[in-house]
């Protein structure tokens, strides 16, 4: 685990945007825009709200982790190989994530929309096929069991360890819910907008954050990878987490605005 930060209220900010960040997660938006189009044709008063209700599911499993690992935290410490295991799984992953993702834009005829392409989601199979409320925020659960977990596990028996005990990792673990609720929430109700304008201006809309969302995979593994290959490029990253952070809900933000505007011009006669 790389170092907090010193003072709690930059350790609540990094938080805040450590969920956002994960709520941009291509895992997450594949599988809220499966939900979302499923439900579009199944009970379509409900679609709008499956990334609120994923996000939901996911965040009681991280309010759970939050607890248990902050009631360890005196006995258990994060084991030194932990560190590099989880950066080596997180460069494979966003790799694959944004390959596919890019193949994805590639391989979208010019009358097909571009859908996330996920992994976990892939590993749930028909779970996708859910319109019932609590199924929705079950299939959110099932996403937060993975190596992210035991991730999160460390952080927030560091916390607990650090700053003094179980409320302190609790109240962490209740804004990064917050940040991943805000990402997925909004992510759900622009699926469904998409979905509902299916012209000319969405399928754009649709190719513009499949190539947000792929190179900032990329971007990020190849971040990652120089800071486990160059000394000098980890010396230089640290205790600049929460400008990077910035950045990239910065860059999807941006991004985000300009495809949402697009979607709100009028459909093409």
């Amino acid at each position: 685990m790389e170092p907090l930060p010193p003072d709690w209220l930059s350790l609540l900010i990094l938080t805040f945007v450590l969920g956002m960040k994960h709520g941009f997660d291509a895992d997450h938006l594949a599988t809220i825009d499966g939900l979302t189009r499923y439900n579009a044709r199944r009970r379509p008063g409900m679609a709008r709200y499956c990334g609120t209700l994923f996000s939901l599911g996911h965040g009681a499993v991280v309010l759970a982790i939050a607890l248990g690992a902050s009631a360890l935290a005196g006995r258990w410490a994060v084991p030194e190989w932990f560190n590099l295991l989880g950066s080596l799984i997180s460069i494979v992953f966003l790799l694959a994530l944004g390959s596919l993702n890019l193949a994805a834009v590639l391989r979208a005829g010019p009358e097909q929309m571009v859908q996330p392409v996920g992994l976990k989601g892939r590993l749930l199979g028909s779970l996708h096929h859910v319109s019932h409320p609590a199924l929705v925020a079950l299939v959110g659960a099932l996403f937060a069991l993975s190596f992210d977990t035991l991730s999160q596990a460390a952080f927030f028996a560091l916390t607990a360890t650090q700053f003094g005990g179980w409320r302190h990792a609790l109240l962490l673990a209740l804004l990064f819910m917050g940040g991943m609720l805000l990402t997925d929430g909004i992510n759900g109700l622009w699926i469904a907008r998409l979905i509902a304008r299916a012209d000319q201006v969405a399928l754009i809309a649709s190719r513009v954050m499949g190539l947000v969302v792929s190179g900032i995979s990329l971007l990020v593994a190849a971040f990652g990878a120089a800071k486990l290959l160059s000394p000098a490029v980890d010396a230089w990253s640290e205790g600049k987490e929460l400008a990077f952070g910035f950045l990239l809900i910065a860059i999807v933000a941006v991004s985000f605005i300009a495809a949402v505007r697009l979607t709100r011009r009028p459909a093409a006669a």
